[in-house]
């Protein structure tokens, strides 16, 4: 008999986990969005897929801003903000694009994009890709976006991601959306697949904090007013807020 009770407990899919593959799947999901919303950071990535093309992303999310990298079908920039300052590195192929809107650059704005290739441009609130770019560094926006289920919820299969035990919640029967929520310790999401086919996200390093820190100055250049300058033959003006001609980037939160 003792070995019976004890052969039972070791198949007990619950036994060790934080319980939350007993409850219903609208339960879990609610769980796994309180988790999210209490945690003071996270890591995403993966890929999202939208109208405006295919976004890799890789980025360290919590409060005060974020930090990482964002590979479209043409390019690859990085951004860092902290609090309402926004940087972006980017090459200098990525800014001759802006500032020609895709026609072939002429030697000054080639000369206009050499100078912000590589370096952390500052890109001012008052232009129209400071939203834009801000957008992949807001953790609660970038969480509120992408974790949307459509559809009735359903409770799918107990599984793994990782060394991570999870329980599966589906949406519309997995067209709506694949959400796993961790069994060891909180139930945080820990993977995501969008519904239609719209990428896969990976979630991890729930409530680890990271540094956030400003660039080197030497490594910071104006966005607009030291493309405008290139372009006009006036220099370097340095340090405002200018919107000169390089400030429509292309990213998408």
């Amino acid at each position: 008999m003792t070995g019976l009770v004890s052969c039972a407990a070791e198949e007990d899919p619950d036994q060790g986990t934080n319980g939350v593959g007993k409850l219903t799947a609208v339960e879990i999901e609610t769980r796994a969005r309180a988790a999210a919303d209490a945690a003071k950071a996270v890591r995403l990535s993966g890929t999202l897929v939208s109208k405006g093309g295919t976004y890799k992303l890789n980025m360290r999310l919590k409060d005060g801003g974020g930090s990482g990298s964002v590979t479209t079908d043409d390019h690859a920039f990085e951004l860092l903000r902290i609090g309402d300052d926004l940087y972006l590195k980017a090459d200098a192929a990525f800014w001759s694009d802006r500032g020609t809107g895709g026609s072939e650059p002429s030697e000054a704005d080639a000369a206009a994009a050499g100078k912000l290739g590589g370096k952390y441009v500052r890109v001012p609130r008052g232009d129209a890709a400071y939203q834009q770019f801000r957008g992949f560094t807001e953790k609660d926006g970038m969480l509120d976006g992408f974790l949307g289920m459509e559809g009735e919820l359903g409770k799918g299969d107990r599984t793994k991601i990782g060394n991570v035990r999870t329980v599966k919640v589906t949406a519309d029967e997995g067209k709506g959306g694949v959400l796993d929520v961790s069994l060891d310790g909180q139930p945080y999401p820990v993977r995501f697949a969008r519904a239609g086919g719209a990428g896969v996200l990976t979630l991890a390093e729930w409530d680890v904090d990271f540094p956030l820190a400003p660039p080197a100055r030497a490594a910071v250049v104006d966005y607009g007013k030291d493309l405008r300058g290139s372009r006009e033959g006036k220099g370097d003006k340095g340090g405002g807020e200018g919107s000169g001609e390089g400030g429509q980037g292309g990213g998408s939160g």
